[in-house]
């Protein structure tokens, strides 16, 4: 049974994200405390996958999020805008001139290499964006006025504060009272919820949003963690990653929360930093479907690569409709992203095309 996507006709957009849009500064082939040069680019787990879906896929997509009205929120504006994501719903702060009350994130990252992994080094407390409550923004005029096929968001960006919580709540209940897909990614982050009551404030706010959620996107730590299921005496394993153990844990979450279409997940086992298994698996309407996996997978940068997953993945309902074309493209869009440097993907459509058709990696003239 196909979800029932708004027809793009009848919607300005086909995908619009909610979450915090950060500047990345990355040292490249270095290490963070001993760069003298950063390249800068613009990332955020729930504006990736906009980002993904409007320059790979050619899909029209905005972004909700907010900034401090300084260079660096312009900074971060014009990459927006370089994507091609609309900005008409971007929230802009006054700026207080040292960023006492209200600044604009950084996140410093580090791509890894063999057996030294990636790292990140956010700087992100009191952001525009962290700041955001309810009645900040009016959704009813978003998804009722202007229109939107499908809405991501995720737990990044509800772990930023309680207000962003709730916020994230708000925004969820208008996309479905309008018929709108929701999309959420369960990301589940240690460090952002740490300090506001950890994993049990996790799961309270997670669980909280999951009634809410048609596409629930999460590996297993994060269905664990978020959301509180476990499943245990299970030990088949399927390319080192235990793929039985996670469809035990959606029978039991579809179960609780029928509201659930369609969940999905990479399937990632770590070699190194730069050779990976890769592959990813998919709920719908009762049946499991598994992409063509990437055995021993080569990175440049992990760093966007779910994400990437998860604008395919949107993409293969948004465009076909059809669950085993949507984990597919979300694979393959995820290991494409994950060749090219920064958090957001270089591929095209024709590329992602394809290496679902099985095409190698021969001189493109």
């Amino acid at each position: 049974m196909a979800l029932t996507i708004k027809p793009a006709s009848e919607v300005a957009f086909d995908c619009i994200s909610l979450g915090e849009v950060m500047l990345r500064l990355d040292p490249g082939e270095g290490r963070i405390h001993t760069a003298r040069n950063f390249a800068a680019w613009e990332g955020g787990g729930e504006y990736n996958v906009t980002r993904g879906l409007r320059r790979c896929f050619g899909l029209r997509t905005a972004c909700v999020t907010a900034f401090a009205d300084n260079p660096v929120g312009r900074l971060i504006e014009d990459f927006m805008l370089q994507g091609g994501v609309d900005t008409q719903f971007l929230v802009w702060r006054d700026y207080d001139g040292i960023g006492r009350e209200v600044r604009n994130g950084l996140n410093f990252t580090e791509r890894g290499f063999g057996i030294r992994g990636a790292v990140g080094c956010p700087d992100r407390a009191n952001t525009a964006a962290s700041q955001l409550k309810p009645g900040d923004v009016d959704w009813d005029d978003i998804f009722g006025n202007h229109g939107a096929r499908w809405f991501h968001t995720g737990g990044i960006f509800a772990a930023l504060s309680e207000t962003a919580a709730e916020f994230t709540i708000e925004a969820c209940k208008a996309a479905q009272k309008h018929g709108t897909i929701v999309s959420y990614d369960l990301n589940y982050r240690p460090s952002l919820w740490k300090a506001i009551g950890g994993q049990a404030k996790a799961q309270e706010v997670n669980r909280e949003i999951a009634q809410y959620v048609d596409v629930m996107i999460g590996n297993e730590e994060d269905f664990t963690a978020s959301l509180g299921f476990e499943v245990e005496g299970v030990d088949e394993n399927i390319r080192g990653i235990d793929v039985s153990n996670f469809k035990k844990m959606i029978e039991t979450a579809v179960k609780e929360f029928p509201n659930f279409k369609a969940t999905a997940t990479t399937l990632r086992e770590v070699h190194t930093a730069t050779v990976n298994d890769w592959g990813a698996i998919c709920w719908h309407d009762g049946k499991f479907f598994e992409a063509t996996p990437y055995p021993e997978l080569e990175i440049l940068d992990r760093v966007g690569g779910g994400d990437s997953f998860a604008s395919g993945f949107a993409y293969g309902f948004l465009a076909h409709n059809d669950p085993a074309k949507a984990i597919n493209y979300g694979a393959a869009h995820g290991a494409l992203a994950m060749t090219t440097p920064g958090d957001t993907t270089m591929a095209s459509l024709a590329e992602v095309e394809k290496v679902v058709s099985g095409g190698g990696a021969r001189v493109v003239r």
